[in-house]
């Protein structure tokens, strides 16, 4: 897990040394162990490292194969490297390293683009290929790893993070109106390739840019997801419990897959909920011992909960692990919330970002890699929302909109000033994916668009951001592209039972504590972000209502006063009872931390 930038002219110019390290200063939180650059003609590459894999010099990156006139840099982690290298070695190459970033190098040597089809993990890699003057920027197929770009007629500047291209010089800053319209519609999701700024874009997940000397690019998809029942052998469809042991396999060799790609010792983010106390439970099934968990809570207030704790006590007491458990006031929180701001590649609207960055920070004071068990909700139907879209009438958009979508389209233009309004832009975009080929059901539709889309930009990067911040790596079994194949042909009426995540909740019972299997779904809860009074709603009042929001002429005054005049009143809360106020003031403050 690292953090990679660089930059390629195409006006024959010498790439910026500094330009490279204004970017690899802002990484250095990504990869604190190592730093690295590698300069060819036009093409300059950077490399901050932390070090998971091969923790010698030899995984020193950009790693570069002078016979083939290969350079890479690379953040993730190839959880069949092993095997690849097998393979390869059987072709005639030859292994300098331990690590996964060679057996990159050589695949494209050996098998050119298409050697992403063997991939099996979560990357974002920038590859040079000195002899066809081409440069390749490739992300994982389900965009668990970030990868940012932007490119005029001199220049392309590539970086793991948003924040780090703004560092470059003469980026320009002017916003998307479509990305801020997806932005306020999809509690902050903007979906791959754009960024609230016009003229930066992101990797597409499953996707493969190429980009030659003169600037021309070329992209490419190479993996899409299939939501449609299989054939089988005697046309009889599998049994709920069929299913479930499918799941439950490819769920733990996932699992598996993720420990033993490491170096270093492998944790477990425990919340409590079904889905990270499952990844607790497998581990102890495949007789690994010193499980080490981690969990955090927050403040109560007097309408919801800030922690989960008998949930995640109960799974510690179950398997014994080796448990550290975080409390955080609030009086602890705020201060603590710039930081955390700072940490987002983009501006993030979930509650529990500060909670993932605070529990990085001591979690990364004891391992390196951890568990999580984003994905599972997303896969296998665990949010309440989708039981009330399969039970709506209506086109498909019609039943995802009002259920899901944080403001109507009218409301958005209430909310953006003339110079940002348009189209109803978020409408036109989820249409194109739930009415996308290959879903049998409507529930089908909806799942693949989450899974495939929503769900990078939200807890996905969410999780990828707050930990590297800390120099932690977070792997996601649920999201192992094997397991997602597998989830999206079962039927998704399977998926609803049990009150949602019902093959997980099979495979469960008997294996962890009927509390944590039956419990109502949680939300990794922060209620002072939720439920603003009192300090939490004076400083989202002090950012609204300061000079620099006021000038950047975003949002209308009119809308702001009418939150701030009430804050929790129903209508400040969205569909999916997120805070319309936090949202505001989030994004505010992000823009005044990055750009300013």
């Amino acid at each position: 897990m690292c953090g990679i930038c660089g930059e390629l002219r195409f006006d024959g110019a010498v790439p910026d040394p500094a330009v490279v390290g204004k970017m690899l200063q802002v990484l250095r939180p990504r990869g604190p162990d190592d730093e690295g650059v590698w300069r060819q003609g036009p093409l300059l590459l950077g490399h901050r490292r932390l070090s998971i894999l091969d923790l010698s010099e030899r995984g020193h990156q950009p790693m570069v194969d002078s016979a083939n006139a290969l350079a890479v840099v690379f953040n993730g982690t190839l959880y069949n490297y092993k095997a690849l290298r097998e393979t390869l070695r059987a072709k005639g190459y030859r292994f300098h390293s331990s690590g996964d970033t060679e057996v990159i190098l050589s695949a494209y040597d050996a098998w050119g683009e298409a050697c992403v089809d063997r991939f099996s993990g979560m990357f974002a890699f920038v590859l040079w290929d000195g002899n066809r003057g081409q440069l390749h920027l490739v992300r994982d197929r389900m965009g668990i790893k970030p990868l940012y770009w932007t490119a005029d007629g001199n220049r392309l500047l590539f970086a793991s993070t948003l924040p780090a291209l703004l560092a470059a010089d003469g980026v320009d800053h002017a916003f998307d109106p479509v990305a801020l319209h997806h932005h306020f519609t999809l509690h902050g999701v903007v979906p791959a390739p754009r960024t609230l700024f016009r003229a930066i874009r992101k990797m597409e997940p499953a996707h493969w840019l190429s980009v030659d000397l003169k600037g021309s690019m070329e992209s490419s998809r190479y993996w899409s997801l299939q939501a449609t029942r299989p054939k089988t052998a005697n046309g009889a469809a599998r049994s709920e419990w069929e299913w479930a042991e499918l799941i439950r396999d490819a769920l733990m060799s996932a699992v598996e897959r993720r420990r033993a790609a490491s170096d270093v010792p492998v944790g477990v983010l425990l919340s409590g909920g079904l889905d990270s106390s499952l990844l607790v439970g497998m581990l102890a099934e495949a007789g690994h011992q010193d499980i080490r968990t981690f969990s955090i809570g927050f403040e109560d207030s007097p309408e919801e909960r800030g922690s989960e704790f008998e949930y995640s006590d109960a799974v510690v007491r179950q398997f014994q692990t080796r448990h550290r458990k975080i409390v955080i006031p609030n009086d602890q929180a705020l201060p603590r919330l710039t930081e955390a701001v700072d940490a987002m590649s983009e501006p993030m609207f979930g509650q529990d970002a500060i909670g993932f960055y605070l529990l990085a920070e001591q979690v990364s004071k004891e391992v390196s890699v951890v568990l999580s068990g984003q994905g599972a909700d997303e896969l296998f139907g665990g949010y309440f929302w989708y039981s009330q879209m399969a039970q709506a009438s209506g086109t498909a958009l019609e039943r995802f909109r009002q259920y899901y979508f944080d403001r109507d389209h009218a409301e958005v233009m209430q909310l953006l000033t003339a110079a940002y309004r348009g189209e109803d832009h978020s409408g036109q975009l989820m249409r194109g994916l739930l009415e996308a080929p290959a879903a049998d059901q409507f529930l089908d539709q909806v799942l693949r668009a989450d899974v495939t889309t929503l769900v990078v930009d939200d807890p996905v990067k969410r999780v990828d951001n707050m930990t590297m911040a800390w120099g932690l790596e977070a792997r996601v079994p649920f999201l192992d592209h094997h397991l997602v194949e597998l989830a999206a042909q079962m039927p998704p009426e399977m998926k609803l039972a049990r009150q949602g995540k019902g093959p997980l909740k099979l495979i469960s019972r008997g294996l962890l504590p009927d509390s944590v299997i039956d419990r109502p779904k949680g939300y990794f809860p922060m209620p002072a972000l939720k439920y603003v009074r009192g300090e939490f709603l004076e400083f989202m009042q002090d950012v609204l209502n300061s000079q620099a929001c006021r000038e950047r002429g975003l949002y209308q005054r009119s809308y702001i006063n009418k939150l701030l005049s009430n804050p929790t009143a129903e209508e400040s809360f969205t569909r999916i009872r997120g805070s319309k106020l936090w949202q505001l003031a989030l994004t505010e403050q992000w823009l005044q931390r990055h750009l300013e």
